[in-house]
C-alpha cells in the first residue's frame, strides 16, 4: 500500500472513458489466470484495466490452489501454440505463461533454483557485473569527487550535499516535467488523451513507481525516504513518465488493446518478461530524447529551484558523477545472487553494497530490502539486464533514426527478451 503524500495533475487529460474490447478465449483465460494467481502472490498484478466482469468473477470465486494454476498455465501454453496465429503475439503469450507457471509452481511449494527462476520469469539469464566494471567506476569517481580518503564516504558526502530540500521536490518536478514531455513528444509522440499525475510518498523499497490505471492515465509516486539529487530526479522522471513507463503503457493501450484487440495487455504483471522489456526501455529512454545540452539545462533548472550550485562546472560534474554511479546498477543483481543463489549472510551482502556499490548505509539498507523482498527478489535483474539488451538492440542499426525506430517498437509492440536477443544474433 502506498503511504500518503500529495498528488496533483501535471499533464491535463483530454477525452472520456474508454471501453475495452471483448477478449478472445485465450486472452480471457490469460487474464483470469493472472488475477487468480495475484490472490496468492499479492502485487503480482501491477495494473489491471481489463473487463470488469472478469475481475468481479475472480473476486467472488473460491481460491484455486497454486498447483492447479501452474497446470492451467501449462495448458494455456498449449492452446496458445494451437490457437494464436500472429507470431509476435504467440511468442509473447508463451513467454509470459512460462513465467506465470514458474511463479505458481514456486508458490505451490516446489523448489526452483534461483538462477533458473530468474530465467523463467524474465526470458533472460541473470548476468553478473564484471569485476573490472567496479574498478573502472571507482577510478572515475575517485577522479571526479573532491577530497581524498575513503571513496564510499566521499560518495555519501557528495550525495548529501546535493539533496533537494524536501519542501522543494514538488517545485522541481513541476519545473522540468513539461520539458521532459516536450522532448519525448518530439521523438515518439503520445496518444491523444494521455495524462498523469505525480505524488510524493514514503515507506517504500523503491525510489519511484508508475501505477497505470488504464484510460491512458498514470499515477507516478516518488519516494522521499532518502535524499533526491537533481540528476537522479531527472532520470527517475524520464524512467517513470516520458518516454518510460507511462508512455509505454499508454501507447500499448492505444495500439495493442484498442487497435488490435489484444486484451491480454490490459493486465500488467510483475516478474514476467514484459517487465524486463519495460524496465529496460525506461532505463534507456532518456538517452534517446535528451541530448547533453537539454540534460544540463534541466538539471540546472532543478538546482535553481532547490537552491543548489548551478554553474556550468557544477552541473557538468553532477552529471558525470551520476553517470558513473548509474553504471553500478548491476550491483543489485550481484547482491541478489549472493543472497539467494549462494546463501551469503545478509550482513555480508549489505557490506558488499556499501563497499563495492559505494552506497551509504541508509541507501544500502533500502537496496537490501528490495533484493530480499518476496515480490522483487528476482526483479532486480530487469533494470541493468534490460537496459543492456535493449540498448544493444537499439544501437544495432548504427544511426539515431534507426535507434529511435526500434525504441518506438518497444513502446508499441509485444516483444520478448529472447526474441530481441535472437535478432541481435
Amino acid at each position: 500500500m502506498r503511504a500518503g503524500g500529495s498528488a496533483r495533475a501535471l499533464i491535463p487529460a483530454v477525452g472520456g472513458e474508454r471501453t475495452v474490447p471483448a477478449p478472445d478465449p485465450v486472452a480471457r483465460d490469460y487474464l483470469l489466470l493472472a488475477l487468480r494467481l495475484d490472490q496468492h502472490v499479492p502485487g503480482l498484478v501491477d495494473g489491471y484495466y481489463g473487463p470488469r466482469d472478469l475481475k468481479a468473477r475472480v473476486d467472488m470465486e473460491n481460491l484455486r490452489p497454486p498447483a492447479r494454476l501452474a497446470d492451467e498455465a501449462a495448458a494455456l501454453r498449449e492452446r496458445v501454440a494451437a490457437e494464436v496465429d500472429e507470431p509476435d503475439r504467440r511468442r509473447w503469450l508463451d513467454r509470459q505463461l512460462v513465467a506465470l507457471q514458474a511463479v505458481a509452481s514456486r508458490r505451490a511449494g516446489n523448489e526452483i533454483a534461483y538462477v533458473d527462476e530468474v530465467e523463467r520469469c524474465f526470458d533472460a539469464a541473470p548476468a553478473r557485473m564484471p569485476a573490472t566494471a567496479y574498478a573502472e567506476v571507482r577510478r572515475d569517481l575517485d577522479r571526479l569527487l573532491p577530497g581524498g580518503g575513503d571513496l564510499a564516504a566521499r560518495v555519501e558526502a557528495w550525495d548529501a550535499g546535493l539533496a533537494i530540500p524536501a519542501d522543494r521536490v514538488r517545485g522541481a518536478v513541476d519545473a522540468i516535467l513539461p520539458g521532459i514531455r516536450e522532448a519525448s513528444m518530439a521523438a515518439f509522440g503520445a496518444p491523444e488523451g494521455e495524462a498523469l499525475r505525480v505524488g510524493l510518498v514514503t515507506g517504500q523499497p523503491w525510489s519511484g513507481y508508475n501505477w497505470y490505471d488504464g484510460g491512458l492515465r498514470s499515477r507516478v509516486d516518488l519516494n522521499t525516504d532518502l535524499p533526491i539529487r537533481p540528476a537522479a530526479l531527472l532520470d527517475t522522471l524520464c524512467h517513470e513518465t516520458y518516454p518510460g513507463h507511462h508512455l509505454e503503457h499508454a501507447w500499448k493501450e492505444r495500439r495493442l488493446v484498442e487497435g488490435l484487440g489484444r486484451v491480454e495487455a490490459t493486465v500488467l504483471l510483475i516478474d514476467t518478461p514484459e517487465c524486463y522489456v519495460s524496465e529496460g526501455l525506461a532505463q534507456l529512454g532518456r538517452s534517446l530524447v535528451l541530448d547533453e545540452t537539454a540534460r544540463r539545462d534541466l538539471v540546472r533548472t532543478v538546482c535553481r529551484v532547490a537552491g543548489l550550485p548551478a554553474s556550468d562546472d557544477d552541473v557538468a560534474r553532477q552529471l558525470a558523477v551520476s553517470d558513473a554511479q548509474r553504471r553500478l546498477r548491476g550491483a543489485d543483481g550481484d547482491a541478489a545472487l549472493m543472497l539467494h543463489a549462494e546463501g551469503r549472510p545478509k550482513a555480508e551482502v549489505l557490506g558488499f553494497l556499501q563497499e563495492e556499490a559505494l552506497l551509504g548505509t541508509p541507501r544500502a539498507e533500502q537496496r537490501l530490502r528490495f533484493v530480499e523482498h518476496p515480490l522483487w527478489r528476482t526483479y532486480v535483474f530487469s533494470y541493468a539486464g534490460g537496459e543492456a539488451l535493449l540498448g544493444a538492440w537499439c544501437a544495432a542499426p548504427g544511426s539515431e533514426p534507426g535507434a529511435r525506430g526500434r525504441f518506438l517498437r518497444l513502446l508499441t509492440e509485444q516483444l520478448t527478451p529472447s526474441g530481441i536477443a535472437d535478432e541481435l544474433r
